[in-house]
């Protein structure tokens, strides 16, 4: 086992990593920028090393700086956390030059399934389903319609070179195709210079489910079941939940399957996540796979009676886990606290906390690193704290996060606890019927 872990990380994963090595006996070094002196996970660490003023880039992102932090302190593992260096091929790499254990995935893996084409190409190999869809870029709108016709509509233009919906066109049936191949096309080109289009199978009302995986160096792989995140803005979860609420017993156990198989197939060690789209009528697609331990695993530990992060620290000393998988026992949610304005577009709204109280009780738990009188830099991501809370059944899970919601005070900053509050009240959220587009309709006025 280690003997001491640097943390190339802030906030609460840096104390959550910090909090499991003093239960496995290990020391720990905390790496903070000049803005972050006052942050909570230095008071707990054994050790700290100044690494840079506030720009990531010159920090948190400084390969040469974090390097040389372990080897002044002799480290002999660095944990990444989620964010930052977490999924960087490049300093996975190195740290291996220097003979310093990264806790993560390999290079060669970040690369396979940091590129989504390869990433897909390897699933599929694997018998993972994926989005039907065609291969490569289309060569005409003839192309288009026949594979269409294939697979069935509808389906979605998209421009290979796109990102935040530009070049996207959902086509109902072949007398659409004219219009949407010609406005994607050309929206492409305007956007990004570039008007080369694929198709895929459009997934209706798509939920976002993901299963969390773990391997180890003897080639054991097993799943921890699923989590539901398809409430999310702009593609940033806000809420997290297990089990999911459409996850029959049967689809929890074939995603189950396919997700140790795709992690198989690459020969996955660690802890990672298989993302899959599901549609309405109970199918799932692989969509990607995080290379890294995600920021909403504690309802996964919180149903499986788990310590992932103590798993994922084990597999990379190079001992074998358990090698069963779980299934979830209860019902868990995490709401994640951000210091942000959800009444105006989810600003972030940074800056000192003059009263902080956590809620308590059973079944409450909270992952944070402030405080009151910590002041929140604008340098960073917004995230300030994950609440979660577990019960026996989705209800009371639900009556039990409302409570728990009602007892937490952040005052001196806005924060997106109104907006949990208001959703726990509403009446779709609670039934358990939504979709990845469930927000687009919220009422955010008055938040």
């Amino acid at each position: 086992m280690f003997k001491k872990i640097l943390i190339a990380n802030r906030g609460e994963i840096a104390l959550r990593i910090i909090r499991t090595c003093r239960e496995m006996g290990i020391k720990t070094v905390a790496v903070y920028s000049t803005v972050d002196a006052e942050s909570l996970h230095l008071r707990f660490a054994d050790e700290a090393v100044c690494i840079g003023p506030p720009p990531s880039n010159l920090s948190y992102l400084s390969i040469p700086n974090i390097i040389a932090a372990a080897e002044i302190t002799n480290a002999d593992a660095i944990h990444p956390g989620y964010g930052f260096m977490a999924e960087n091929a490049e300093f996975s790499r190195i740290c291996q030059e220097y003979n310093i254990k990264f806790i993560g995935a390999s290079p060669d893996m970040i690369n396979r399934m940091g590129d989504k084409a390869t990433a897909k190409e390897t699933m599929k190999k694997a018998g993972v389903p994926t989005i039907p869809g065609s291969e490569g870029l289309l060569n005409d709108i003839e192309e288009a319609k026949i594979i269409a016709k294939e697979i069935g509509y509808p389906v979605m233009l998209k421009a290979t070179a796109g990102g935040g919906g530009k070049g996207m066109r959902i086509v109902n049936d072949p007398d659409e195709f004219a219009k949407a191949w010609n406005g994607a096309k050309l929206e492409s080109k305007n956007a990004f210079g570039n008007d080369g289009l694929y198709l895929e199978k459009f997934i209706e009302e798509p939920r976002h489910v993901e299963i969390q995986v773990i391997g180890d160096s003897e080639g054991t792989v097993c799943h921890l079941s699923e989590r539901d995140c398809s409430i999310q803005r702009r593609h940033q979860k806000l809420v997290e939940e297990t089990p999911s609420p459409i996850v029959t017993d049967e689809l929890r156990r074939k995603m189950g399957d396919a997700a140790i198989k795709g992690a198989s197939a690459i020969g996955y060690e660690g802890a990672g996540t298989i993302e899959f789209l599901v549609d309405k009528h109970g199918n799932f697609y692989f969509m990607e796979m995080n290379t890294r331990i995600q920021v909403e695993h504690p309802i996964t530990e919180q149903v499986t009676d788990s310590d992932i992060m103590a798993d994922q620290i084990t597999v990379a000393a190079g001992l074998p886990i358990h090698g069963e998988s779980r299934f979830p026992n209860r019902y868990a949610m995490e709401c994640r606290i951000n210091a942000e304005d959800p009444g105006n577009n989810f600003r972030p709204s940074p800056g000192k906390i003059t009263t902080c109280h956590f809620p308590g009780g059973r079944g409450v738990r909270v992952d944070s690193h402030v405080y009151t009188g910590y002041t929140i830099p604008p340098n960073y991501d917004s995230m300030i704290a994950k609440l979660i809370v577990t019960a026996t059944t989705r209800e009371r899970v639900i009556m039990r996060m409302k409570r728990a919601l009602e007892e937490f005070v952040i005052e001196g900053i806005k924060s997106t606890i109104p907006f949990h509050l208001r959703l726990m009240d509403n009446e779709t959220f609670k039934s358990g019927k939504f979709t990845t587009a469930f927000l687009d309709d919220f009422d955010f006025t008055g938040l």
